[in-house]
């Protein structure tokens, strides 16, 4: 089966407010793929599952046997503390791999995922995949990429975490949430992603949340559109590149 090209790569924002994309388009002169195509193409090992907002995909701890391809949707991916204590690792949209540490030996998961809102995904035996990845080296050379990608925006989250105050963190993931980036000067944020989502990613309390989306919205960064959902505009980039 011929992969398919995709024709305009998502973007993110890093900790310096510069853009880039968020899949490398191509490596070498391998085209990139369209995964869903892809999988949809598998005869075996992999399932397609409708999941509503609130469920559970695998809890913490669960035995890793699956890598999961969040198709259309956002899935959480969180962890909790012995005491009791959750905070959100990252939010994942359109077209993402998750669950994918058993690839590499992880016997347990180490963070929890639930649906957003309403997904799509596909769940992939692990032997399935890994066969798949020694077979087609084209197909195991794109999947690296991608990983590595994710793996650099988890690391710039983690700078972001260390170096800047709580209102530089909660502009970064709103912009990253809105897939900020592309042509149009305002973007959405979708109404599943609410302020205790907000508060656990950055980092903070709920209420300084709530006192910096405020602060957003009188300078015109933010709003609220009438069926809830969020939208942002590209001046709050001021507010990551300001001292």
């Amino acid at each position: 089966m011929t992969p398919q090209v995709q024709k305009s790569p998502p973007k993110i924002i890093t900790a310096n407010g510069k853009s880039k994309p968020a899949l490398t388009p191509a490596v070498g002169n391998i085209a990139p793929i369209d995964w869903t195509a892809f999988l949809a193409g598998m005869s075996s090992g992999k399932t397609i599952l409708e999941y509503s907002e609130g469920r559970t995909i695998f809890m913490q701890g669960e035995v890793a046997d699956t890598v999961w391809y969040l198709q259309h949707g956002k899935v959480k991916l969180a962890v909790t503390s012995q005491q009791g204590k959750e905070a959100i690792v990252s939010i994942l949209g359109d077209n993402e791999f998750f669950g994918e540490g058993c690839l590499a030996g992880q016997p347990l998961r180490i963070s929890a995922a639930v649906v957003v809102t309403d997904s799509t995904l596909y769940r992939i035996v692990n032997a399935v995949m890994v066969l798949l990845l020694t077979e087609d080296h084209d197909i195991a050379e794109l999947f690296i990429t991608h990983l590595l990608s994710r793996n650099t925006r988890f690391e710039e989250d983690l700078v972001d975490q260390l170096f800047n105050s709580s209102e530089k963190r909660l502009a970064r993931i709103l912009l990253l949430l809105a897939h900020f980036g592309k042509e149009s000067r305002t973007e959405t944020v979708h109404p599943g992603i609410n302020q205790e989502h907000l508060a656990q990613m950055v980092g903070t309390t709920r209420s300084r949340v709530s006192h910096f989306m405020n602060k957003f919205r009188t300078l015109g960064f933010i709003d609220y559109a009438g069926n809830g959902a969020l939208t942002v505009n590209n001046g709050l980039l001021s507010v990551i590149l300001g001292e």
